[in-house]
């Protein structure tokens, strides 16, 4: 057994206290062993965590890792708009060579940040795979299916698409790929196939993942359609229930966040894309106040435009007053939790918190920076003032991605060569 303690920091415990403590991880195993106070522990290797805070890894509860390759490709535009003319017509273009590089790039953005697991779709997902288990990452993937201009034969294909490559990934990466059934939203997949490959995904025992009232647009769009909102149209289907993972919920009334709360199932929220898109602000504090599990996620780096968690949790706290109206909504410990134990219970990871027993998805925040002088309380900076780049260490499952800041599971630098080179081409081919 080799043993690696984080030594000399101090610990954010799961009931949101600091103290000072060494945490020691069994990395045949990815668990943490214990946590103790200083000098009481020994390991093999240590991180030197002076000057730090050790925090659980974060959670990105929903990403679209690969869109890397789009950062900045096409901004200031409203959602529909920015997929239609913009986003989708570049991403016919892509190959499974650029969904691999820019899928690297984005982990080491994450890596780099602090981020431990995320929660991704997209298309090309063995590209994606590849990518998470030489990244030494946890992640849940899925193929987002699409049935809107497509005949029935494509329609279908695309549904057992993603089927398939959920039951076929699954456990992958030694267990640290899980994966979901992905119909992209109640918009863009038609409802007799949901209707027809749901209940399939129920039965096999998949999670799903999808968008669900992002925007007016789409609100008004299913409400002429089916006479109900959204959300109860996604329970007539069967897309409700604990296994369930909605992104966004922005625009959800007091009726469905009842009805997430009744059905167990979780909402991610992606504050800096609605933002972005001016696709409104999602009512966190009100779902939270009903008893809903909200994590947290980036979205894609097309409309974000990156992949820091830290951004996130800084947008989730201050977006959430506005929403609310209410300087004490989504307050400084919330939006920590949000980030790590809450999108960890979503994605069906024991991490998200610092404790023996748990997975050992750690990252330390180094505090010896000017704007995070002086340390009233750490929460609060964690929540409003630290960035990704104050990450200085990060750990998966006992294993070291980051040291010093120097990524030790990729070449960086030769990871933003060829992605550069991919996103060029990429653009040109769309651009023909």
């Amino acid at each position: 057994m080799t043993d690696l303690l984080v030594a000399g920091g101090q610990v954010l415990r799961p009931d949101m206290t600091v103290e000072r403590a060494d945490v020691l991880v069994d990395q045949d195993s990815g668990d943490i062993l214990a946590v103790d106070d200083p000098g009481e522990l020994a390991g093999d290797d240590e991180l030197d965590a002076s000057g730090g805070l050790v925090i659980p890894g974060l959670v990105n509860a929903h990403t679209h890792v690969a869109m890397t390759l789009l950062r900045g490709y096409a901004d200031d535009k409203p959602l529909d708009a920015w997929l239609q003319e913009d986003i989708w017509p570049v991403e016919a273009e892509l190959t499974p060579d650029d969904v691999r590089v820019g899928a690297e790039l984005g982990l080491v953005e994450m890596i780099r940040s602090g981020t431990t697991a995320l929660s991704d779709m997209y298309f090309h997902v063995e590209e994606i795979a590849g990518a998470v288990e030489d990244a030494g990452l946890r992640a849940v993937l899925g193929h987002t299916a699409v049935t809107v201009g497509k005949d029935d034969d494509g329609a279908r294909a695309d549904m057992q698409a993603s089927l398939d490559t959920a039951l076929e990934l699954d456990g992958a990466a030694d267990g640290r790929i899980r994966t979901t059934f992905q119909p992209h939203s109640l918009t863009t997949v038609g409802e007799a196939y949901l209707r027809e490959y749901v209940p399939e995904a129920v039965e096999a025992g998949l999670p799903i993942h999808l968008h669900a009232n992002e925007t007016t647009d789409e609100v008004d769009l299913l409400v002429d359609e089916h006479g109900v909102r959204p959300l109860e149209y996604a329970d007539d289907v069967g897309l409700l229930g604990e296994d369930t993972l909605l992104a966004h919920c922005v625009h959800v009334d007091e009726t469905e966040i009842d009805l997430l709360a009744e059905t167990g199932t979780g909402a991610v929220h992606c504050p800096a894309s609605n933002m972005k898109l001016a696709s409104g602000m999602a009512p966190v504090q009100a779902m939270l106040d009903a008893g809903v599990t909200v994590g947290l996620g980036t979205d894609g780096a097309a409309s974000n435009n990156d992949l820091d968690m830290f951004d996130e949790l800084r947008d989730a706290a201050m977006v959430g007053k506005l929403a609310a109206d209410d300087a004490s909504a989504v307050p400084a410990e919330t939006a920590v939790e949000l980030a790590t134990a809450n999108g960890a219970a979503l994605l069906g990871f024991d991490s998200g918190h610092i404790a023996a027993g748990a997975n050992a998805d750690l990252a330390v925040v180094d505090l010896e920076a000017a704007h995070l002088t002086p340390a009233h309380d750490l929460v609060s900076q964690l929540s409003y003032a630290v960035r990704g780049s104050d990450v200085c260490h990060t750990v998966c499952d006992g294993t070291v991605l980051m040291r010093d800041r120097e990524v030790t599971v990729f070449d960086a630098a030769a990871v933003r060569e060829r992605a550069a080179e991919h996103a060029g081409a990429l653009v040109e081919r769309a651009s023909e």
